[in-house]
């Protein structure tokens, strides 16, 4: 999970993935027939549960302030303990490898799915209005991805922290328009 995170789907080698784990070549082919694409698919599917988890813990949470504060923490931790070689954990793979591989796609789709099912749960908990706590759910995505991309290109947390605040922003505004 964590090579294809920093290093994304052409830039992790099946090798130096036995190297770093130190198993054997032929357990790698036993675990995954796949290959290299089911290996990927299923670091993203892990990936996306883990997140996802994460997503989870904010039913407990009353406030949209709250709650994506404590998002954007976790991924600034991420990317300030990386060095800033991670990301988020699915959009690595996603943009390089989701074209070309039916696998790696409907991992992705499907981390990305959960994780908009888990906000838009979280959102209308707060009193959102049920379809327009799906489509912020979008948003909320939207915003957190391009954080993380300019954040982690920059080498500097403040996009991040600034997608954080708009998103914030945005849901205490619908919260207040659905009450």
């Amino acid at each position: 999970m964590e090579l294809f995170n920093q290093q994304g789907y052409h830039g992790t080698g099946v090798n130096q993935v036995l190297a770093e784990s130190s198993a054997p070549r032929g357990s790698l082919y036993f675990h995954f027939p796949g290959g290299k694409q089911q290996l990927a698919a299923e670091a993203v599917a892990a990936s996306g549960r883990q997140v996802g988890e994460l997503l989870a813990l904010l039913a407990d949470v009353a406030e949209p302030g709250e709650a994506v504060a404590a998002i954007v923490a976790h991924f600034e931790r991420s990317l300030v303990e990386s060095d800033f070689r991670r990301g988020c954990p699915v959009a690595t793979v996603a943009l390089e490898a989701s074209a070309e591989s039916s696998e790696v796609r409907s991992a992705c789709g499907d981390a990305y799915g959960l994780w908009q099912e888990r906000l838009t749960e979280r959102f209308g908990g707060w009193g959102i209005p049920a379809q327009r706590a799906a489509e912020l759910a979008v948003v909320a995505l939207s915003l957190l991805e391009g954080g993380l991309l300019l954040a982690k290109v920059r080498r500097d947390v403040a996009p991040l922290r600034t997608a954080g605040a708009q998103l914030t922003a945005l849901l205490e505004a619908a919260r207040a328009e659905g009450n």
